[in-house]
């Protein structure tokens, strides 16, 4: 009998054709809605998860799932602790999106540093002039500061010291000096990235000890000529400070890929700042990170499917549900 598994919200070919040369059965949902989700997960093994929402409500309808793997990073979206009580495999796609993540977040400090909307504005308005009257600024030597010096951290002080030159300094209280990569300087605080460089770059995820915790008393430490990045989390950062800050000159500007709410509402402030680059939560969203989330994701359901663990399997289910093979 064919392991079914249920993708509520479509993916490039990339996983769905993996799956099925892997003697899958794959339904593409019609909705995803807990509700709708619940309905045609009944008699499914696996769900190959993206963005929708995947309370106990919903988990405790799939009777025979053995395994959900997640379309990308996060998993913030499954009730994990469910999962583990109920031996549901829990995987994801740690490496699939991390280097587009990274070139995103170079590009906002691009932008930044050249002051993109205000020139490509004036510039589409037929003011040519515009050119004298705003300068940019170059990024060899700059001091880039990140907060968080995980995987897409590491990859943007690459991006950044080796092709840009400039300085990288980085805090991450769970990196081990050991193993800090070349090209950054660790510090021994947030405050100090803060107070020390010229773009500062948020790469932590959205815990409850990490929500809002980059607010005005943080953006008072930053020079009145930095700028805030943030490709990570919008719960991260506390958006109405931000605007006060933005509108004080307490900062120069942000690039934003995240937002507090999602989408953000059309009269959020932060849309119509020249100062600020906006963009739709898309940093991951090249073809190539959609391919490569797709196929990782399912290649964790293929190894729960063959009694394996997924090599990027986030949980231990003491009584993992078995698979039919």
């Amino acid at each position: 009998m064919a392991y079914k598994v249920l993708i509520p919200q479509d993916i490039t070919d990339a996983g769905k054709n993996c799956l099925k040369e892997n003697g899958c059965e794959v339904i593409i949902g019609s909705g995803s809605d807990a509700e709708t989700i619940a309905r045609e997960v009944v008699d499914c093994d696996a769900i190959l998860a993206r963005t929708a929402q995947y309370p106990k409500e919903v988990l405790a309808a799939a009777r025979k799932l053995k395994v959900i793997s997640r379309h990308g990073v996060g998993v913030d979206n499954i009730d994990i602790n469910y999962c583990d009580e109920n031996g549901i495999a829990v995987s994801y796609a740690p490496l699939s999106n991390a280097n587009s993540v990274a070139e995103h977040t170079m590009y906002l400090i691009m932008c930044c540093a050249r002051n993109a909307m205000i020139i490509d504005s004036e510039f589409r308005a037929g003011n040519f002039e515009i050119r004298n009257k705003i300068k940019g600024m170059d990024l060899e030597g700059k001091v880039l500061g990140l907060i968080g010096v995980g995987r897409i951290g590491q990859m943007v002080a690459k991006k950044a010291s080796l092709g840009f030159g400039m300085k990288v300094i980085g805090y991450d209280p769970y990196l081990k000096p050991e193993n800090v990569p070349e090209g950054v300087t660790l510090v021994d605080s947030n405050e100090e990235v803060f107070k020390q460089a010229d773009f500062v770059s948020l790469h932590t995820p959205a815990t409850p000890e990490t929500k809002r915790s980059v607010g005005m008393t943080q953006f008072k430490m930053m020079k009145k000529s930095a700028f805030l990045i943030n490709a990570s989390r919008g719960e991260v950062v506390n958006e109405e400070d931000l605007i006060a800050a933005l509108e004080q000159g307490e900062i120069k500007g942000a690039g934003l890929d995240v937002f507090e709410q999602e989408p953000p509402a059309k009269d959020n402030k932060l849309l119509a700042m020249k100062n600020v680059i906006p963009t739709p939560h898309n940093a991951a969203l090249t073809q190539e990170a959609m391919d490569r989330m797709g196929l990782h994701a399912a290649m964790g359901i293929v190894d729960v499917m063959n009694g394996k663990t997924p090599e990027w399997q986030i949980n231990h289910p003491k009584n993992p549900r078995r698979s039919r093979k």
